[in-house]
C-alpha cells in the first residue's frame, strides 16, 4: 500500500500538477504552541526539481507557515486525489520563506501565474516522498477556483495592503517572527 519513493520523478510530476488542492503543514518547537496545517489552491505550486518544491504564497489571515520555518524549517505537503484512483502523496522535508523584493523571491516570481498580493515564495527542500492508498479518501467534484482572496486583495491599494500584512502576518498566533514589514 504505502510507497517511499527516491525522487519527484515525472510521473509524480504530471499528478502533482493535476491536483486542485494541497495542505501544508508545520509546527513550532514547543510542545505548548500550535500545530497549524493550511490549505492551498489554484496553481501555485511548482516542482523545482527530483527534491524541490515551492509555492507563491499570498496574503492571508495569518503566517503560520512562514513562522514556523523561520524557527525550525520542518513541513509536510500532502496532497490527496480527489478524483481519479486514490492517492495521498506527502513530502516531508525543510522550508524557507523567501520575502517578496528578495533576489530570490525574484528569480523565481516568473515561475508562477500573476497574483496581486504576493508576499513571498515558499520552498521546500523534499527529504521524503511517499504516498498511501487514498482509501479514505471522498470523490469530489472540482467546479472553478474561487477568486475571493484575488478580488479582496486588488481591492486594496499598495499601502493598505501593506498595513495589512504588518498587522497580520508579522508573528505567529503564538509570538513567533513571522514576515518582518521590511521584508515585503
Amino acid at each position: 500500500m504505502a510507497k517511499v519513493h527516491p525522487r519527484i520523478d515525472a510521473g509524480l510530476q504530471q499528478w502533482i500538477a493535476r491536483q486542485k488542492v494541497f495542505f501544508v503543514a508545520t509546527a513550532p518547537l514547543s510542545g505548548a504552541g500550535h500545530i497549524n496545517c493550511s490549505p492551498r489552491g489554484g496553481d501555485f505550486l511548482r516542482v523545482l526539481d527530483d527534491h524541490t518544491v515551492a509555492w507563491l504564497d499570498l496574503t492571508g489571515s495569518g503566517a503560520e507557515t512562514i513562522a514556523h520555518l523561520k524557527e525550525n524549517g520542518r513541513i509536510v505537503i500532502m496532497f490527496c486525489a480527489f478524483s481519479g484512483p486514490p492517492k495521498v502523496l506527502r513530502l516531508h522535508g525543510r522550508g524557507e520563506a523567501l520575502p517578496a523584493g528578495t533576489p530570490e523571491f525574484s528569480r523565481l516570481r516568473p515561475l508562477f501565474p500573476d497574483a496581486y498580493g504576493d508576499r513571498a515564495i515558499i520552498r521546500v527542500d523534499v527529504e521524503r516522498i511517499s504516498d498511501s492508498c487514498g482509501y479514505g479518501v471522498p470523490l469530489l467534484d472540482f467546479r472553478a477556483e474561487r477568486d475571493n482572496l484575488d478580488r479582496w486583495t486588488r481591492a486594496k491599494d499598495p499601502e493598505v495592503l501593506a498595513r495589512y500584512q504588518a498587522d497580520h502576518n508579522t508573528t505567529s498566533i503564538d509570538g513567533l517572527p513571522g514576515l518582518a514589514p521590511s521584508e515585503k
